[in-house]
């Protein structure tokens, strides 16, 4: 079956064809096409200007993301979006990041200002025909990433792109061709002009991948890794601890777990909650990092638990991920592996209602025993949830009947 974005990318390119224009899908999907996978989006090149994109399709099909620079994302059916872009070459970059200036071109200038050779081709989706101007077939065939041009003019223009060499040669299983990987050990330090939330983004591509040890790996042998994690400390035993947690971890785990495994040495409030600051994660990220690398550190006394407390632990949504962590963290250090299939086994024989029951008491209960809201109320709440979960109460009357024992409610 033809993919829904290919097919509409596919339209957009008949579409601009019979008006006269060159049209072709370019970049990345040219690139997962070749390999044999299947490309997350479609990326159309043409020499059609934004505003004649945007008389084609209208206006009501057409988002100017990016028009000052040539591009427009055309809407289709069900959500697809397919990122259509005018041929151009770029002006000087003077802020490591944007050009000053794009003026447009032919296909072989747009092949010549993009990044790596296996990102610069272009395919005729009508004819079943590759564009190959940068010998970019050759590296995919090879197995190399190669800069463009020179490497040092192509990572001054946009200094993300170093970070962007080691993840695709880490993630495709490929090597840096040697001046583009001399090139980014040079300017390693550059990144930092960078903003945070671009290079998370990468992080979040590399910790996400099954290959997440292997760009740890290359970040460090490139300089990249103490660029980007100055924390971390830099002993040969601890990167390599951390390298093998990312290699234990199962292959489709999450960014957070990858991130909260290479961290997991850290201590959490001094070293691990600022990181995720810093990168400028969210919320929801920043909490679920910090919980996995502060609850891992528990486990070892799990056997001593009461179930009350065991319960309330793997009741959390995330606490398969933490089981995994875990895991992964006393493999790696050769420690037994008691206390987490103490938890795993617990976790397999305890269904999801016996974890989480619905409370037997809520707070407009102990207001109706006559106990005013304060410390002391939620003390209590606690007390009787514990109970709860230790299975020494299974009723209203008894939740209540315990409730005033310790909250000392009127008896009505």
């Amino acid at each position: 079956m033809t993919h829904p974005a290919r097919e509409f990318a596919t339209e957009v390119v008949e579409r601009l064809r019979r008006e006269g224009f060159q049209s072709l899908f370019a970049g990345g999907c040219v690139r997962d096409l070749l390999l044999g996978r299947e490309p997350q989006d479609f990326d159309v090149a043409t020499n059609a200007t934004p505003e004649q994109v945007r008389d084609l399709f209208g206006r009501r099909r057409t988002l100017a993301v990016g028009a000052s620079f040539g591009v427009m994302i055309v809407l289709g059916p069900d959500h697809v979006q397919v990122e259509v872009a005018t041929f151009r070459k770029e002006g000087p970059y003077h802020d490591g990041r944007r050009p000053a200036s794009v003026a447009f071109c032919e296909p072989e200038q747009d092949a010549l200002r993009r990044d790596f050779t296996i990102n610069g081709m272009f395919y005729d989706p009508l004819e079943s025909r590759v564009l190959d101007y940068v010998h970019g077939e050759t590296d995919l065939a090879a197995g190399v990433i190669r800069a463009i041009g020179e490497p040092r003019e192509r990572f001054r223009e946009d200094k993300l792109r170093l970070l962007r060499a080691v993840r695709f040669a880490a993630t495709l299983e490929f090597e840096l061709e040697p001046r583009t990987a001399e090139a980014v050990r040079e300017m390693a330090g550059e990144l930092l002009v960078v903003s945070a939330e671009r290079i998370a983004q990468e992080l979040r591509k590399m910790l996400s991948h099954p290959h997440r040890r292997r760009a740890m790996r290359m970040l460090d042998e490139c300089g990249l890794l103490a660029v980007v994690f100055p924390e971390l400390p830099d002993d040969p035993a601890s990167r390599e601890r951390a390298g093998e947690r990312l290699h234990l971890l199962p292959p489709k785990s999450g960014f957070e777990l990858g991130l909260a495994a290479l961290l997991s040495e850290l201590p959490v409030t001094a070293i691990v909650r600022p990181i995720c600051r810093r990168l400028k994660l969210s919320n929801h990220e920043t909490n679920r990092i910090v919980w996995l690398v502060e609850e891992s550190s528990t486990l070892d006394e799990a056997a001593t638990w009461s179930m009350a407390r065991l319960k309330r632990l793997f009741a959390h949504p995330d606490s398969r991920q933490l089981l995994q962590l875990a895991r992964a963290q006393r493999l790696a250090q050769g420690r037994d592996l008691h206390a987490i299939l103490h938890c795993e086994e617990f976790l397999a024989r305890t269904p999801p209602e016996e974890l989480d029951p619905p409370p037997l008491l809520t707070g407009n209960d102990l207001i109706g025993l006559g106990l005013s809201p304060g410390p002391a109320f939620k003390d209590v709440l606690e007390q009787v949830r514990d109970a709860q979960l230790n299975g020494e109460i299974d009723s209203a009357d008894a939740a209540i009947l315990l409730a005033r024992q310790l909250g000392g409610g009127e008896s009505g």
